[in-house]
């Protein structure tokens, strides 16, 4: 299967402090990732689409949209990115919503360097291998649309577990035009048996 390229992911930090924010990306920076900073959180939104990967450190208490509800404008619009919360205003039941919500982690300010370092890591870890699979679902569907009509139609009959011999009847193609049109399926799916193929598409199209 071809390697699809990796989107480099990037820690978001999004608190209306200016040295906050600064300060957080000067931090991940020093351990080799990339940041964003963003004074709102609807700075943020203008900025972000479904494909982003990284995390998100995330202030509760901004102006205009509040943390809180930035995670709940996220999931509407399926960004799915970890949440870090940081707060200067920690109380139990925001951080009980804040976590139902789907954040991985609660931090208080001031928060021990180390600790956020350490959440930022996990949380990139968690979401890999879910990108991952993200991204070669988008790959395959990609050159799924590259198929000829034809080599759709033969693809199909494939992944229905339809030999050569009953597709080129159904068809009405010769057994070696069938089987030309199935090499040029693997090599435009880049995949290097029909086990992996069918897997591929399974993977990338709904069932019907």
């Amino acid at each position: 299967m071809r390697s699809v390229p990796a989107i480099k992911p990037v820690v978001h930090v999004v608190d209306d402090n200016p040295a906050v924010r600064d300060a957080i990306r000067w931090l991940v920076e020093q351990v080799g990732l990339s940041a964003r900073t963003y004074a709102t959180a609807q700075e943020f939104l203008s900025a972000c689409d479904p494909a982003m990967r990284g995390c998100l450190v995330l202030d509760i208490r901004m102006p205009g949209i509040s943390g809180l509800d930035l995670q709940d404008r996220l999931q509407e619009q399926g960004v799915h990115l970890p949440v870090i919360i940081i707060t200067g205003h920690g109380d139990v039941p925001v951080a009980v919503r804040a976590m139902k919500a789907g954040a991985l982690e609660f931090l208080q300010k001031p928060f021990n360097d180390q600790t956020l370092l350490d959440a930022i890591h996990a949380a990139l870890e968690k979401y890999h291998a879910i990108w991952e699979q993200q991204d070669q679902c988008n790959h395959t569907t990609r050159n799924l649309s590259a198929l000829t009509p034809r080599e759709q139609e033969v693809l199909d009959l494939l992944r229905h577990g339809k030999p050569n011999k009953v597709i080129a009847y159904e068809l009405g193609l010769s057994v070696r035009t069938v089987e030309g049109y199935r090499a040029r399926i693997m090599e435009k799916m880049g995949a290097h048996s029909l086990g992996q193929l069918i897997e591929m598409v399974v993977q990338a199209v709904p069932k019907g």
